[in-house]
């Protein structure tokens, strides 16, 4: 009786050790997930606030990186002094809650980030933009014990350990596989950034729990589920409500695509763009009227720089950056229903284009949506134009491959003869860097090259020309305008306050090797901060 009894304890031990090595192998494989998945999906939490620059991502990866190093070698070391299979799974369960509640800690940090930027607090802006990462520091260093301590206790004779160190490294990498592609591609796209956040937790939290049971640490177990329940029911709850404030208006709608957080706003009649941070607006539509008083308005007139030609002869365009397509019915409203092919690199910012700002067939059937790259759709078209907008650029970063020479020669190669390159760039009120970087890079493609400003914003509106006449062709061609045209209001506005000119500055010229527009930026940063200087 005795043997037996001693035999049916020795086969659930031997059960229970299988089942526990198992589970190791799927913490393993999940804590390898959730590292990666929880850096991805902090980046979209992030984005509706500071953008998705290489900055953001440099500091992002940097110090997920430095929070698992850290994890690393404390995990080794207490796996040293205590090689226990409960304290790992309870370590696990404890970094599947702290992952849980990124969400819901974030939030208010990332909503004080917006009054710190608009007071031109910088250092708190960026502050807030630290502490939001710091938050995933607690998770991410937790799941860093999870590959030494694992190979811990399943290391029982140094003979196998490299084979058992290679098995357990080898699945955290394909967890961490995993995770690269699954937030991307699959759960941000359906069921959103807070809901990833809760599938990362859970896959991590379930197995975590299970082992605690098998282990039989019942109440770490029974703490583990119930911390679950609280973590899934406060971020429900959180979801309800908009996943940022509208900075200005009423806020009728908002959506997360794979690219972007859009938000559609509404103030005084006017339905308006945001995107990512949402410190600038991208797309304005007005019902009552064609013109915005903004950047938009200005691509209209570059062809006013040709010589001996008349607006009336400009064909066609092409715009990269179409947003909610603004300077597309504008320039249909100058020209008439010339060609526009308008190039957005986001179908949902396309679709939000036709749905809330007359963008569809029925109001621009002139208009040739283009889903796609801008760079890509000029290396794979041989179409040419009159004119061609450039405004894909998003505040306070810019993507570097449209600011280069190779670029605007790619732009260059796609004009008729005649025709110019209009492109927006931002500023403040003084510091004129990076107009004067783009402007110089543009001048070594361009003969010629204008600088309009923006009245009442900061913005310069630069014009890529080979035609030597243009300022003295300006005038002329604007008074052969009809008075009521949308395009003599605004060109005789910038006439009236007399900021036109062609410009030759002698600035860096980027290229696609070499071009630092974040380091550009952040210099223009850090002279607002120091400076005081105004939007």
């Amino acid at each position: 009786m005795a043997a037996t009894v001693r035999a049916n304890v020795a086969e659930r031990e031997a059960t229970t050790s299988v089942l526990v090595t198992r589970l190791i192998q799927v913490i393993v494989f999940t804590g390898g997930m959730s590292s990666i998945g929880i850096e991805l999906t902090a980046s979209r939490l992030i984005a509706p606030f500071f953008g998705s620059s290489t900055f953001i991502w440099a500091n992002l990866i940097g110090l997920t990186l430095t929070f698992l190093s850290v994890g690393y070698f404390l995990g080794g070391r207490i796996a040293d002094r205590y090689p226990s299979p409960t304290l790992l799974f309870s370590i696990t369960a404890v970094a599947a809650c702290a992952a849980g509640f990124i969400p819901i800690i974030a939030r208010p940090i990332l909503t004080a980030s917006l009054e710190a930027f608009d007071d031109f607090a910088v250092g708190a802006f960026y502050g807030s933009l630290v502490g939001v990462i710091v938050l995933i520091s607690l998770p991410v260093t937790l799941l860093g014990f999870v590959s030494p301590f694992a190979i811990r206790l399943r290391v029982s004779d140094v003979s196998n350990a490299g084979i058992t160190a290679g098995n357990l490294y080898g699945l955290s990498t394909l967890g961490s596989i995993a995770g690269s592609f699954l937030p991307v591609i699959l759960l941000i796209p359906l069921i959103g950034t807070t809901r990833t956040f809760i599938v990362l937790a859970a896959a991590l939290l379930v197995p975590s729990v299970v082992a605690l049971a098998a282990v039989g640490a019942v109440r770490p177990a029974s703490v583990a589920l119930a911390l679950l329940a609280l973590m899934i029911a406060a971020n429900v709850a959180a979801a309800e409500g908009n996943i940022r404030p509208a900075e200005r208006g009423r806020l009728i709608y908002e959506h997360e695509s794979e690219a972007n957080y859009i938000q559609v706003v509404e103030d005084d009649g006017r339905f308006m763009l945001a995107l990512n941070e949402g410190h600038a607006i991208h797309s304005i539509y007005d019902p009552s009227s064609d013109l915005t008083g903004g950047p938009w308005d200005y691509f209209m007139m570059g062809p006013l720089f040709g010589s001996g030609e008349t607006a009336a002869s400009t064909d066609s365009a092409l715009l990269i950056g179409l947003a909610g397509g603004t300077v597309a019915r504008q320039l249909t409203a100058a020209y008439g229903p010339i060609p526009i092919d308008g190039v957005e690199i986001d179908a949902d910012i396309a679709r939000v284009g036709r749905e809330y700002f007359a963008m569809g067939p029925e109001d621009l059937p002139n208009l040739n949506v283009i889903v796609q790259d801008g760079r890509y759709m000029l290396r794979t078209s041989d179409e040419r134009y009159d004119v061609i907008g450039i405004d894909a650029y998003h505040q306070p970063y810019i993507p570097f491959q449209l600011c280069t020479k190779e670029f605007f020669t790619e732009v260059r190669d796609h004009l008729n003869p005649g025709g110019v390159a209009v492109i927006n760039v931002g500023r403040t009120k003084s510091n004129y860097r990076l107009v004067d970087v783009i402007a110089a890079t543009m001048r070594s493609v361009y003969p010629h090259v204008y600088a309009i400003e923006v009245e009442g914003y900061n913005n310069t509106m630069l014009v890529g020309s080979f035609d030597q006449y243009g300022l003295d062709n300006f005038a002329a061609n604007t008074q052969a305008l009809p008075e009521t045209s949308i395009l003599r209001v605004v060109a005789d506005r910038s006439l009236a306050t007399g900021d036109i000119r062609e410009v030759s500055p002698d600035a860096q010229i980027f290229t696609d090797d070499h071009a630092p527009v974040e380091l550009v930026v952040d210099r223009i940063i850090l002279d607002v901060a120091r400076e005081g200087d105004d939007e």
